[in-house]
């Protein structure tokens, strides 16, 4: 059977619902509930989701020439080669032990992009790709979000060790469903989630995206033999709360990586719904394609104090980019004021605006 055509976009592919902005304040309500919570734990202001990094490298994200016209869209337009900075990250708000295993992010800072700039973009030359490792979000609505947010709100800062006992409990639990294709993204955000080494996983974006004519999902595939031979690996966190950091920069100080960037455009609105990014698009009737290469060459990827002032200074956001590549959907609506809403809490409390690099060595 013949693979169908993309879908073109148009703004009627949204169904933008009528209490979106209360559930938009609920959400800056949570985030600021884990903020105020961590910064007077720590006396310094972390990310309210994705509190802790555990690897930022500089390197290359080269756009490749050549694509078909339904890939060369927005930044991927034409070739390219783009100075970018990365962070890779696990999704609570609170600095945890590595013991408790939770889903992995990684975050893409793409530096002079040049063209039509998102709302609250304007001025800047940054494309910002969020993706988890994970094909689907944890929730169907920015509503249901906001309710998972509120349950992590009320558990910040407590009990941590608790957190590490029923994280073992789940990562059991979790285990027979991985084994067979089904992990359960509930167990995974609970803490269940497979203990795996970070660079040996596939990254997703979980929810679509405005691809100039077209709508997509992004993925970042790990290609370099050094990373390959690392997926599925579980990493041993006894009496290691750092584990992670530890075995990201052992590879990224001496081998560096690559990774593909792929785009997995949206050929059936009923099958590939844009307002619920709990229901994977097949990637047998739209695999991923690869757009670009990621490049990050080896160098100290985690180092007390340096890292801390770079991590500081930086912030992600899906909505931080080019309007060809504008978030779609209810959820991706919805990050968008709290993300800012973190950002600039953090730069108030510690001194340090945000900075949106147009040159790697603009940052500290």
């Amino acid at each position: 059977m013949a693979t169908k055509a993309p879908v073109r976009f148009d703004p009627s592919v949204e169904d933008v619902k009528p209490n979106e902005g209360e559930v938009i304040q609920d959400l800056e309500h949570s985030f600021k509930q884990i903020l105020d919570t961590t910064s007077e734990d720590y006396q310094h202001a972390v990310r309210s989701v994705h509190a802790k990094a555990h690897g930022i490298a500089k390197g290359t994200f080269t756009v490749h020439g050549d694509l078909p016209a339904e890939l060369a869209q927005g930044l991927f337009a034409r070739a390219g080669e783009y100075e970018t900075i990365v962070r890779i990250s696990t999704n609570p708000g609170d600095i945890l032990d590595d013991s408790i295993s939770v889903p992995r992010g990684f975050a893409i800072k793409v530096i002079g992009v040049e063209g039509e700039r998102l709302p609250g973009a304007e001025g800047d030359v940054t494309q910002d790709f969020i993706l988890v490792n994970g094909p689907v979000f944890a929730a169907p609505t920015a509503e249901a979000f906001g309710k998972n947010l509120k349950l992590l709100a009320s558990t910040t800062d407590k009990a941590e060790g608790g957190k590490k006992l029923l994280s073992g409990v789940l990562q059991a639990l979790n285990a027979p469903l991985v084994a067979l294709g089904m992990e359960s993204s509930k167990l995974s955000q609970m803490g269940g989630a497979p203990n795996v080494h970070p660079l040996g996983e596939t990254y997703y974006s979980q929810t679509p995206f405005r691809f100039g004519d077209y709508i997509a999902k992004f993925a970042l595939k790990p290609v370099s033999k050094t990373m390959t031979e690392l997926t599925g690996d579980t990493v041993d966190t006894t009496d290691r709360p750092d584990a992670l950091r530890e075995v990201v920069n052992e590879v990224i100080q001496s081998q560096g990586g690559t990774w593909e960037f792929q785009v997995q455009l949206n050929r059936d609105l009923d099958d590939m719904p844009v307002e619920d990014p709990t229901q994977e698009w097949s990637e047998k009737d739209s695999p991923y394609v690869t757009v670009a290469t990621l490049t990050v060459p080896h160098q100290i990827s985690w180092e007390h104090q340096a890292s801390d002032k770079v991590d500081d200074a930086l912030s992600y956001n899906i909505w931080h980019g080019l309007a060809a590549h504008r978030p779609l959907g209810n959820v991706n609506r919805a990050r968008n004021d709290p993300y800012k809403f973190s950002a600039d809490y953090r730069g108030r409390y510690n001194g340090c605006p945000m900075h949106e690099p147009r040159a790697l060595s603009d940052l500290p």
